[in-house]
Order: C-alpha cells, then structure tokens, then sequence
C-alpha cells in the first residue's frame, strides 16, 4: 500500500526545517524533543527515506526531504486558502454592495429582485444605479451591474459574467391601434404599419423573424426609435404603433389587457436576441458580500418571465 502523508507531518517537517533543530520544532509545537525525535523517525521509517541530516550542530534537509518539504508548502497553503474560503462563506456578509443596471431591466426586474435579496440579508445594503451606459465599474466604485449584453473585447478579461435571463422581443401593439389599422397576419404586411424601434440611430431597422421552418427578414421604416423600453411600451400602449420590444418591458401591458401580441406565431431569430448578465470584478475571490448577491441572483428562481429565462 502507498505511505499516506497527513497534515501534521507535513507541518512537521517545515517545522524542523525552519528552526534547524528537533529542540526548536519541539519547542514551536510546545512538546519535548524526544516527541518530535519520535515522529520523524516513525516518518522516516513509513517513507523510507532520510529527509534530515543530524549535527552536533543543525539538522539539515536532504535532497528527498527538500523536495518534499517544497511540496509541503504548496499543499499546505492549499489547505489554508479552502478554509478561508469556507470560513468566509460561513461568515454574513456585510456592508454596502453598489450596483449599475440598465433602466427597464433594473426597474422591472432587478428592483424587486434586491428587494427580496434584502429580506434574507438585512444586514447588508444595496445601492442600484440605473443608466444606459455601462460604468467602468472599479473607477466608479461599482461591485458589479446587470447588463443586457455581455463585456467583449479587451475589457471582458476585467470581469466575470454570469448569464442570469434570456431577453426575449416580442411584437406588440394596442388595441385601439390594431382596431383602426388592422392586424398584420405575416411579417411582410410589417411594412404596412407604423413601427416603432428600440435603439438609437438609423430609423431603417431589419427584423429577422422564424415560423418554424420558415424564415423572413423585415426591412421596416420605423416612424421612430426609441432608446429606453418602458418609454417605448409606453408609446405603443397609447396606440402610436407596433412595437418590438423586450418582453420585461411588455409584460404589465400584456397582462391587463392594454397591450396585445402581434404576430405571435412568429419569433425573433436567436440571433437577434440578448441576455440579460450579471457582471463582477474578476479575481480569484471575491468578498463574501458580492459573493452572497452573486450566489442569490444565479440560484433564484425569480426571473424576468418564465419564458424568458435562460
């Protein structure tokens, strides 16, 4: 059978090459030199290997109880590093976490979200800032944010993203407007209506709808864009068109009657799509706060909808 090493010889033997004497060991540990005398030798014996050299003088390492010992260090920091880890999970997290997110996912989503978050935590405090552009979150103190897209390029390796929630689109428009104009029965009569798009720029928009099997790319004319979703749900609902809009934003209008599905049979290509992500500092560790909104976001079973989740 192979020779198990335990924890307390590896610390034993760091220990007597660290003071270079069995008398200093013994006296570190606070036991008699004969103790350790004992122990190194029954290690001696179980290895059979000479890992020390005795002097009158010192107690030096040989070669086989260097290379040990050079072991020993990193797994004994290994040990080290997982009970900090588990002793800081166990510990409640404290303290301020500050937050960035964009609006209508934050307002809708994200809001009561914190709110039941705090429930379990009460003793931690949450800061959220909505905006439309995201913040370089160490400059401007931030401990993370929730983005409806995730962090390429260059900066990505400065975060850790976390993909929390589908943002699904959906085609919308009031009641009153599809009474007066009509209902589109196929995404080419789209070209026929006042459509209304979520962004900013060029008002020529392409929209990318599957049925199936069957695939189509509307080239539309939107009478404006709009570049916040609940100002745009806000806009269809008071009948200024149909609108592609995330369905977060649709969903209190689509429940109580003051917004309607339009071609609901059809579906935004995949590729038309994004995701709702939950972005933090990257790092081997993070504070056990972060840590606590990380874990609580990504397990929840709260989402945006259920058919919008990832």
């Amino acid at each position: 059978m192979p020779t198990r090493l335990d924890r307390p010889d590896l610390e034993l033997l760091l220990a007597i090459r660290e003071h270079g004497s069995l008398a200093g060991a013994a006296a570190a540990a606070g036991v008699v030199p004969s103790v350790v005398t004992k122990k190194l030798a029954a290690l001696e014996v179980r290895l059979g290997l000479k890992l020390f050299q005795r002097t009158t003088r010192k107690v030096v390492p040989t070669p086989e109880g260097e290379a040990l010992c050079e072991r020993a260090l990193g797994l004994l920091a290994g040990f080290q590093a997982m009970e900090a880890e588990l002793q800081e999970r166990h510990r409640q997290p404290v303290g301020r976490i500050r937050l960035a997110a964009t609006f209508g996912f934050g307002r809708l989503w994200l809001g009561p979200a914190i709110a039941e978050f705090q429930q379990r935590h009460p003793q931690l405090e949450v800061q959220l800032q909505l905006t439309e552009q995201l913040p370089d979150l160490a400059v401007a103190g931030f401990d993370g944010a929730v983005w409806l897209w995730a962090v390429r390029g260059q900066r990505a390796s400065e975060w850790t993203g976390r993909r929390l929630a589908r943002n699904q689109r959906v085609l919308v428009a009031s009641p009153a407007y599809l009474a007066a104009q009509g209902t589109p029965g196929h995404p080419e009569q789209l070209a026929c209506h006042r459509c209304i798009h979520l962004g900013y720029g060029a008002f020529d928009a392409t929209w990318p709808m599957r049925n199936g099997h069957e695939r189509i790319s509307v080239a539309v004319s939107p009478r404006y864009a709009i570049g916040n979703s609940l100002a745009l749900a806000a806009a269809v609902e008071g009948g200024a068109g149909i609108g592609l809009i995330p369905e977060f934003s649709a969903q209190a209008g689509l429940a109580d009657g003051r917004l309607v599905r339009v071609l609901p049979q059809w579906q935004l290509e995949d590729t038309y799509q994004r995701s709702a992500w939950l972005l933090y500092a990257a790092g081997p560790r993070i504070a056990p706060k972060v840590r606590a909104f990380v874990d609580y976001l990504v397990g929840s079973a709260a989402g945006p909808s259920a058919g919008a989740r990832a």
